[in-house]
């Protein structure tokens, strides 16, 4: 529970101010367990949400206003932060993750092996420091995924979660409009690696020379005998078998990533390795959907880099293999190449290849202006025994007048595809 004495900032206290289980933002989830935070938003304060979250039943609220059950500040997001500070303070381990893909998968499977709790997607500044307000002071090690768009903003994430080890899953053409070039990407996300303990993928390597790797082949804490396949990937490591279904090299490096912090933490790594088994990674991310014909679902996000991980896994399939590619946001005044770049290499690993939207005739032989025109070709030339990638930045869903003129974005193919192979 969250209690309200020895609070780490100054504050007034009502006196039917209770403590709280958590604390949130959204007045929504206000309730009699969970106390609200008033925070200034881009169109309108949160203090315009108080009276909502008290007639919810909220314990008390974090605000500037005199209201009843007001823990009154100066400044509610100043005193969250600093509350998340000091609730975090209280934690043995907490691992921080970053990187330009990858991230969410290496948390999955990090939490798992280190029976951790962990972020949920949702992994804004707030959202990080009301995490670390509900789980800080429990005996599990905390694991965060710390994205980032512009500069400046892993300062303020590694100030706030002090992470004990500092991972970066990969460096990538991502967010290049704010970032302005690779070397800009690791720059930023390289402040991560102030943490007392680092690592970084082999991939990221060369980026950050003299830190310890992971990953397989030439790494500091390596997989051995990767097998990947149609059913998934298996490895050893460190004398332990370790099978993930419905995997590619990417997860399965997040594995790595998750069992040598597992060695380092002391714990069972037979008993690790049995937990990652049973990772699921949020929707969108490359999910392997079987039957008659196979589709993986891998449409949260896009980058280059992404995609050819993605095409990768694809090319590991037998049967006709078709990849079906959207708009990848966010890359700058090279954008055009970069999309070229990725088509390119789409006709060298998939039999069929698909573009749809922006840059639809660079992705893909055959091109097309919207997801509907694409789905009205697709439905027909689809085959049993195929497997068919979808893929794109989540962003493609357009304003509300373009969804209802092009589509709501690459997740509703997949949901067309799932649709037909349950109707014949």
């Amino acid at each position: 529970m969250l209690s309200l004495t020895d609070l780490p900032f100054a504050a007034d206290v009502h006196p039917e101010a209770r403590p709280a289980a958590r604390l949130t933002w959204d007045s929504r989830e206000a309730g009699p367990e969970v106390a609200f935070v008033a925070l200034p938003g881009e169109q309108m304060h949160g203090n315009a949400f108080v009276e909502q979250a008290l007639s919810r039943g909220a314990p008390f609220v974090l605000t500037d206003l005199d209201v009843e059950r007001a823990v009154r500040v100066a400044d509610a997001r100043e005193a969250l932060f600093s509350w998340a500070r000091s609730e975090r303070r209280r934690n043995g381990l907490v691992v921080g993750i970053t990187g330009s893909v990858g991230k969410t998968t290496a948390k999955s499977y990090v939490a798992a092996a280190l029976g951790a709790h962990f972020m949920p997607v949702y992994n804004t500044l707030p959202a990080i420091a009301c995490f670390l307000l509900e789980f800080g002071a429990s005996e599990k090690p905390l694991v965060v995924e710390m994205g980032i768009d512009r500069r400046g903003e892993m300062r303020e994430l590694v100030d706030l979660v002090r992470p004990d080890v500092g991972v970066i899953t990969s460096i990538g053409a991502a967010h290049l409009e704010a970032l302005g070039s690779l070397e800009g990407v690791a720059q930023e996300k390289g402040v991560i690696l102030e943490a007392p303990r680092r690592l970084v993928s082999t991939q990221a390597a060369s980026w950050f020379p003299g830190v310890a790797t992971y990953g397989f082949g030439d790494a500091t804490w390596a997989g051995e005998a990767l097998q990947v396949g149609p059913d998934g990937a298996a490895f050893r490591f460190q004398g332990v078998d370790v099978n993930l279904e419905h995997a590619a090299r990417a997860q399965a490096e997040a594995a790595v990533l998750a069992l040598a912090l597992a060695e380092q933490a002391g714990l069972n790594l037979s008993e690790a390795a049995s937990r990652l088994a049973q990772v699921s990674v949020p929707g969108g991310r490359y999910q392997v959907l079987p039957g008659r014909f196979t589709v993986i679902d891998d449409t949260y996000n896009a980058s280059p880099l992404s995609v050819r991980a993605a095409l990768d896994a694809l090319n590991a399939f037998t049967g006709r293999r078709l990849s079906v590619l959207g708009q990848m946001l966010e890359l700058g005044e090279h954008e055009a190449g970069l999309h070229a770049e990725v088509g390119n290499y789409a006709r060298e690993q998939a039999d069929l290849t698909y573009g749809v939207g922006p840059f639809a005739a660079q992705l893909g032989e055959r091109a097309f202006r919207t997801v509907p025109e694409l789905l009205a070709v697709l439905e027909s030339e689809v085959r049993n025994g195929d497997v068919i990638l979808v893929k794109a930045s989540r962003g493609i869903s357009w304003s509300l007048e373009r969804r209802a003129q092009e589509g709501v974005g690459l997740d509703s193919v997949v949901k067309a595809l799932l649709d037909w192979r349950e109707a014949k």
